[in-house]
């Protein structure tokens, strides 16, 4: 799933922003009095989960999807995803009039599986686990011929996630840290784009698990690195991080910090219980870092966390709820 290195520029943001038009939400910009106790600051909470399909991925793979050609469209997409991207392509190809054929593992939330499958797409689930998955995803891809729609290393797909970076130095102009859950890469590199085109000298934080730290073993090594991810944040079990999110994560992300899994349900548990917000496991992420320490320098300062999204199973939740009443 090679993809060329060169990283979006704010004029591919530009026609990003014009093909999506008026189709998605502005997302809510809330406010946790709570959180900023914790961490000495003023804490503001982007709600992606209220986006639409319950996560930020339309943003950039509706774009995608509308830039292709009339040649392109006809012969149907095909994308692979642990879920959010998944049930974003399949609606984004609805909107489009085009066929989706996505490629998940067996075993992918069944609730996410569900929703990608109510929005029209096919789900291919030959696949036992994630890494598999994309063998799956290449072997299709080059028997179908169909279009590919990557889930995160692309540079319309990152521009069209750009327009989230935007958004959020609109929404909290003080802003002075950013601080973005990572799974391939997409979202921090559009978050990252679209806000420091406005604001230089925010300083954006990368957060993974421990246990799926993909861009942070890149940004080390200077490239990609094939991990084998495994948490309970399934949104961000990327096996690497893209070639074009590495581009741009090298040049715009100021810190990358990881989480444990206990951190995370911290997290989610926080964000369900003070904010009444019920996200998945990935969109709890930011909040995590934050209430465990992983993030400093932040007292005085207007803090932006990425609540990525709110797919969660609701056996998954209540497991994480009753572990922290156990």
């Amino acid at each position: 799933m090679a993809a060329t290195a060169t990283p979006p520029t704010f004029d591919n943001v530009r026609r990003a922003t014009a093909l999506v038009g008026n189709r998605l939400h502005r997302t809510p910009m809330l406010t946790s009095r709570t959180l900023g106790e914790r961490i000495g600051g003023r804490a503001h909470l982007k709600a992606e989960l209220f986006q639409r399909t319950g996560s930020f991925k339309p943003r950039g793979l509706l774009a995608k999807i509308a830039s292709l050609d009339a040649e392109e469209k006809a012969r149907g997409v095909i994308t692979i995803s642990a879920g959010n991207a998944a049930a974003a392509v399949a609606w984004g190809a609805a909107a489009e009039g085009i066929d989706a054929l996505v490629v998940m593992a067996s075993i992918a939330s069944p609730a996410k599986i569900a929703a990608t499958r109510g929005y029209g797409a096919t789900v291919d689930l030959e696949a036992d686990g994630f890494e598999e998955a994309f063998e799956r995803f290449h072997e299709l891809r080059e028997a179908t011929g169909r279009t590919v729609v990557h889930p995160f290393d692309d540079a319309t797909v990152i521009a069209g996630h750009a327009s989230l970076g935007l958004e959020i130095v609109e929404d909290v102009p003080d802003v002075r840290t950013i601080v973005v859950p990572v799974g391939g890469g997409g979202l921090i590199s559009g978050v990252a784009l679209g806000a420091k085109s406005q604001r230089p000298d925010v300083r954006i934080v990368a957060v993974e698990p421990e246990t799926s730290a993909a861009m942070k073993l890149a940004l080390e090594a200077g490239h990609p690195v094939q991990i084998t991810p495994v948490s309970i944040a399934d949104g961000l079990n990327a096996p690497y991080a893209g070639d074009v999110c590495l581009a741009v994560c090298r040049d715009l992300v100021d810190d990358a910090v990881t989480v444990t899994e206990a951190e995370i349900e911290d997290g989610f548990r926080f964000l369900y219980e003070r904010a009444k917000l019920a996200v998945e496991p990935a969109g709890a992420a930011s909040t995590a870092a934050l209430l465990a320490g992983k993030v400093p320098g932040v007292e005085g300062e207007d803090v932006v966390v990425v609540v990525s999204g709110g797919n969660v199973a609701a056996k998954t939740a209540a497991d994480i709820l009753d572990r922290h009443e156990g």
